[in-house]
Order: C-alpha cells, then sequence, then structure tokens
C-alpha cells in the first residue's frame, strides 16, 4: 500500500511537469476575491465556533446548521434541514445545493457537530497570537465549512457558478454517528450517487497533503464464559481455566495470529472480568465484582478494527473467530462485531483527482500536494461516499490538538487553502 502511495506521488510529479500553467483571468478573480473576503470568513468562523454544537446538543447544532443555511441562500444555493428520527438522538444534516447540468457533479462534505458537549470548559474561540486561535471545532471541522462556504461565495460574485451542479452535505453526528447508519448516512448515500465527485473537507494533515485513503472501522466484543468455583481447584478436570484466562488466551491469539497485515490494526479499549461484570455502553464505565479465591465466571473485551479494505476486514474478523473458537476447559467464548465506517481504498480515480489539485496548487505557487499516509488518518464521512465516487478528503483548515481542550485552527493557512478549493471546483464544474 505504502509503495502504492509513493508511485502516486511521483506520478503526481509528473503530471505537474506537463500540465503546469498560468492562472486564466477568472481565476485571477477568484483568488482577489478570497482574499478580500478573507477577514470576514475568519469573523464567521468565530461565530459559528462560539456557537456550542457538541454531538448531542440538537439545538446548538441546529443553530451552526441555521448560521450556514443563510449564508448559502445568500449566495443561491437550496438549503435543506434534514431532522432525524427522535429516538436516534441527533440533530439532522444541512444539505444545500444549485442545479444546473454543467460540468462535473460535486459533492462537497462537511460537519457541523464538535467533540465538546454544553458541560465542556472549552467553549469559545480565543486567539493565542496573530495567526492562531485556540477554537473548540474549529479545526475539526468548522474552519473547513467555513473554506467550502467562502470558495463557492468566491465563485458566486465572479458569475463563475451558472449552471454548475453543486450539492453541500454538512453532517450533523460525525463526531458520535446515529445508529442505525443506514438511516444516519441515507441522504449523503443518496447525494453521492448523483456526483461524480466528493471533496471531505476535514481537518488538513498539512499543508502539503491530502487524502487519498481513509481505514475503515469497526468495533468488536468478546464475551467468555467459565466455571466458579473455589480457586483451589483451579486447572483441574472439574473446573477448568476460568474466563480470565481464557480471555487472556484470547488476546495474546489476537495479537499473535491477527496481527501484521500492512494497514490493519485492532484495539482492545476496555476489560472486564470476574464473578460478575457490568458494562455500561452510553458512559463506556463497567463495574466488577470477584474474589481472589474464586475462580472468575465472566470476561467481557470490547475494542476497534481499522482495516484499508472490506476484504481485509473480512479476513481479520475470521482469524479472530478461528482464535474465540479453541476454549480452554470449562469454558466457552463469543465474539460479535459492529460496523461503523467503511474504508475509502486509494482507487486511480482518488489519485486523478489529487493531480489535479496539485496542479492547482502549483498553478498558485502553493508548492506539492502528495498523498498522505492512511495509515495515519482516522475514518470519516467520505468513506460512506467513497464505494459510488472518486474521492479526495483531508481538505480542510490546519491546526493542532483536535478533540482535545489545546485544540486550535491556523488562521494563515484558510486563504491560501481556500483559493486551493474555489479553483479545483472551478477547474472541476468547466471539464
Amino acid at each position: 500500500m505504502r509503495q502504492k502511495l509513493i508511485l502516486t506521488q511521483i506520478f503526481l510529479l509528473f503530471m505537474v511537469i506537463t500540465n503546469a500553467q498560468k492562472l486564466t483571468k477568472n481565476e485571477k478573480k477568484i483568488v482577489k476575491n478570497i482574499e478580500q473576503n478573507n477577514a470576514e470568513a475568519i469573523s464567521f468562523l468565530e461565530k459559528v465556533v462560539n456557537i456550542n454544537s457538541g454531538t448531542l446538543n440538537l439545538k446548538g447544532i441546529e443553530k451552526v446548521g441555521k448560521e450556514f443555511a443563510t449564508a448559502f441562500e445568500e449566495i443561491g444555493f437550496e438549503s435543506t434541514w434534514i431532522p432525524m428520527p427522535e429516538e436516534m438522538n441527533r440533530a439532522g444534516h444541512l444539505f444545500a445545493e444549485i442545479k444546473g447540468s454543467k460540468g462535473k457533479k460535486l459533492l462537497l462534505i462537511g460537519h457541523l457537530d464538535t467533540v465538546f458537549e454544553e458541560d465542556s470548559p472549552f467553549q469559545t474561540f480565543e486567539m493565542v497570537n496573530d495567526s492562531i486561535a485556540h477554537a473548540p471545532g474549529g479545526n475539526d471541522m468548522k474552519g473547513g465549512d467555513v473554506i467550502v462556504l467562502y470558495a463557492l461565495k468566491a465563485l458566486k460574485e465572479n458569475g463563475l457558478l451558472k449552471d454548475a451542479q453543486i450539492i453541500v452535505a454538512f453532517t450533523g453526528d460525525e463526531e458520535s454517528t446515529g445508529d442505525p447508519l443506514e438511516e444516519s448516512r441515507k441522504d449523503l448515500i443518496a447525494a453521492a450517487k448523483r456526483s461524480d465527485i466528493a471533496l471531505g473537507f476535514e481537518t488538513s494533515t498539512g499543508f502539503n497533503y491530502a487524502t487519498v485513503a481513509r481505514r475503515g472501522s469497526s468495533d468488536w466484543k468478546v464475551v467468555v464464559e467459565g466455571k466458579r468455583a473455589h480457586s483451589s481447584g483451579i486447572f483441574s478436570e472439574n473446573t477448568g481455566a476460568g474466563a480470565i484466562f481464557e480471555m487472556s488466551r484470547i488476546l495474546n491469539g489476537f495479537y499473535t495470529d491477527v496481527r501484521g497485515e500492512d494497514l490493519l490494526t485492532f484495539n482492545p479499549g476496555t476489560l472486564l472480568g470476574g464473578t460478575f461484570v457490568e458494562f455500561d455502553e452510553m458512559t463506556s464505565k463497567g463495574t466488577v465484582f470477584g474474589k481472589t479465591n474464586v475462580v472468575a465466571q465472566k470476561a467481557e473485551v470490547r475494542g476497534g478494527l481499522r482495516f484499508i479494505s472490506e476484504e481485509q476486514k473480512e479476513r481479520a474478523r475470521d482469524k479472530m473467530r478461528a482464535v474465540v473458537a479453541e476454549n480452554l476447559p470449562h469454558t466457552s467464548a463469543t465474539v460479535t462485531f459492529t460496523d461503523s465506517y467503511p474504508a475509502m481504498q486509494p482507487t486511480r480515480g482518488n489519485e486523478a483527482l489529487l493531480a489535479k489539485l496539485n496542479i492547482v496548487s502549483q498553478d498558485l505557487k502553493q508548492g506539492e500536494v502528495i498523498a498522505y499516509d492512511p495509515g495515519k488518518r482516522g475514518a470519516a464521512d467520505t468513506s460512506f461516499v467513497a464505494e459510488y465516487v472518486d474521492c479526495l478528503d483531508g481538505l480542510g483548515t490546519m491546526g493542532n490538538a483536535a478533540h482535545t481542550p489545546e485544540e486550535t485552527v491556523n488562521l494563515n493557512t484558510i486563504e491560501a487553502l481556500t483559493k486551493r478549493t474555489a479553483l479545483l471546483i472551478y477547474r472541476l464544474i468547466n471539464e
């Protein structure tokens, strides 16, 4: 996989050499507009950052959605708020669209929610210096949403969106996806099926990187039952090994027998074992009762699995099932899997999009853009649409410490990244 990415980078360099061009008259107008509107863009970012939109703050997410909806309507888009069923406890999604018949059909993806709920002490946009701001969700990913808005605004204000076909999809539950997935991502997938290309604006991994591949994610759970007995009888024919020894065997088997494929990782995140165990799925907290002189009756472990393809995922699951099936005496075990995000594989179409972005960057004199290592990226909404369209992600803002109270966004890069986005969109809708 990593060899393939190196070849992609060589291909991109060739494309730059052979296809580099000067900016057209219209493209120069786009660049100038973005420069003129950059201060406004940063002010808008501050405004939406200061509205709490933790995934479970449904009203806050809707409020942020309304701010973006109004802004998109002002540049000629039709906006729609798509609510989720009440039992899902998720706010819904903002879609904005212009329906033309010209050029590539684009799907631009972002999300409105953040990891910072209403009880978080980290709530406001604050300047650290003249270029960096502390901002809850400013980097992940309200900054990326702002890049989408102001790139399209530059095109609109120069009369360059006439007859374009663009859907903007800002989900309200990316940080904690609503269940069932079939419902929470139904509208996003439907939009992808009407599109040719999807561009994702999750936080950038660096000014000169973009994402052509993301690993998928899945959860797994192992439950082990043993025979409760006095500890003096452990290992005996009547008592067996107990639940904790069996769980230890299983986890060691995962480590030795499942590990090893490139870009495949799996992590046991919680482990409980004893006479009785209880685990709260909502809070990820558990309780255990047991004694040192009693053989453990039950053990549970929950973990995550990351993979680069559905085939890799299924191979890993089959190996895990095989390990779980070989039980120690007087124990039994089951493993179950829950799908979350599919993989976004590094296709030729994705690589071609990266080549186009790279040319745009070179034309803007911003330097080469290459593929980021998918082993270092988490899952994102582009993964849900990668099966249907060519995708490129990681086009959002730059910053540090996302998902922590130290999250920052680099304001100095917003203008340059918005220019890059706007010119890419312009060239795609005119192909």
